[in-house]
């Protein structure tokens, strides 16, 4: 029911069709894009994900969603397992949380120590810049809800069975440690967005409202051929997308 309606979504399906002659242009030309997806808890980054690539070629694209480091990652360099699954010419990487985990939910949760931490607020934006250098197309996208959706959505985990397997030992403190999570979060927004490498913040309260604005955002900042051709509008909201850099 839900896809029926979906696919009988004409601004949907314009949209979709403006990511599939994306993603060929990215094939052709051999170009390598990481769309990163960040957010609270039940924020909806799995969601609008599936969205992206609901009808874009499988071939040429991957979603990554690490578990927690083995004993032999914890003993890389941090970037080490990332840099891993990172694309090949032609090829888009989702990440459904990436290293922007030790930017929040780490030091939040106690999973890294202060100098952990700092160590990697001092890395990332060199890191990020040798990325885009290398002529990598890397977007940070970053969804948001307010206190009451959020408990609204983990409650809904816990009673429907088709999302029980999201629950997670974080879910279970993302209400009481709410402002410990915002702290970290803004310390992120001010320390590793910048002009290159912006974080683009989505009102997410309204899930099909923030999809079809991440989309709408990566497509208006891609230079594809044939952009535009389906007549969509590619201008984001500025109600729904703010782009925060230095």
């Amino acid at each position: 029911m839900l896809l029926h309606s979906i696919e009988n979504d004409p601004e949907f399906i314009q949209l979709q069709t403006e990511m599939v002659r994306m993603q060929n242009w990215l094939i052709e030309s051999g170009k390598r894009l990481i769309i990163i997806c960040e957010g609270r808890d039940s924020a909806g980054k799995g969601g609008a994900i599936m969205r992206f690539i609901r009808f874009i070629n499988p071939r040429h694209y991957r979603v990554v969603a690490l578990n927690k480091p083995t004993a032999e990652e914890k003993g890389q360099w941090y970037f080490q397992r990332y840099i891993n699954h990172f694309p090949s010419p032609g090829e888009i990487v989702f990440f459904d949380r990436s290293w922007y985990n030790r930017a929040v939910v780490e030091p939040v949760m106690g999973f890294c120590s202060q100098e952990q931490y700092d160590l990697f607020i001092k890395q990332v934006v060199k890191f990020e810049e040798m990325l885009i250098e290398d002529g990598l197309i890397l977007i940070k996208l970053w969804f948001s809800i307010d206190k009451k959706e959020q408990e609204k959505r983990l409650e809904e985990r816990k009673v429907n069975p088709l999302i029980s397997w999201k629950l997670s030992t974080v879910d279970a403190q993302a209400q009481q440690k709410w402002d410990d999570f915002t702290k970290y979060k803004e310390l992120m927004f001010e320390k590793t967005g910048t002009e290159n490498s912006p974080w683009i913040v989505v009102k997410g309260n309204d899930k099909d409202l923030a999809r079809k604005e991440s989309m709408r955002y990566v497509l208006n900042k891609i230079g594809y051929s044939q952009k535009g051709l389906t007549g969509i509008n590619l201008d984001f909201d500025p109600e729904t997308i703010r782009v925060n850099n230095k």
